[in-house]
């Protein structure tokens, strides 16, 4: 079963027809919409500060989203993929965006909708990435704008796929 906990009074509130695997942990100050799956070794942990998702948001297998106590919160939108092993930390990302494998989002960054963080990026503190762009590297830069294929072709198919996925779970 998962670990799903209060912190200080404030318990996870997880919206209608989610998927939360038996070793995933969501922990504190937290909601998410509907339709969101959190995957085997995922944490939520908004012990030290609200963290609140969208409909149709994707956690993946050991991904981490947490925040800065007293100074940052985290925000995510509607139809958003959080690859493997990523970690979001402090941030706003918008609706429709994908987070590679492995990237780090860190601190008062903002991804904007339909952006792609590819894998292993990392989005510095105080980055805005523009909207239908892609970055990759170390630290993240600007690589290129994002084609309506792969807008099509990754963010939408990715996020729709896990929800698909995570009906498999709940029967």
């Amino acid at each position: 079963m998962a670990l799903i906990l209060p912190v200080k009074d404030s318990h996870p509130k997880i919206g209608n027809d989610c998927f939360v695997a038996e070793n995933a942990t969501i922990v504190g100050d937290f909601s998410c919409g509907n339709h969101c799956s959190f995957w085997f070794n995922s944490v939520v942990r908004a012990d030290v500060n609200s963290i609140s998702l969208g409909d149709y948001v994707n956690v993946q297998d050991g991904a981490v989203i947490h925040c800065t106590y007293e100074k940052t919160k985290t925000v995510i939108g509607d139809r958003v993929s959080i690859g493997h092993n990523a970690i979001i930390h402090g941030c706003t990302i918008e609706s429709n965006v994908l987070i590679g494998m492995g990237a780090i989002v860190m601190d008062n960054a903002v991804v904007n909708s339909g952006a792609i963080i590819a894998a292993g990026a990392v989005v510095l503190e105080n980055t805005v990435v523009e909207a239908g762009q892609l970055y990759a590297g170390v630290p993240a830069r600007f690589v290129k704008d994002v084609p309506e294929s792969l807008k099509k072709g990754e963010i939408e198919r990715i996020a729709s796929n896990y929800a698909l996925y995570s009906s498999w779970f709940k029967q």
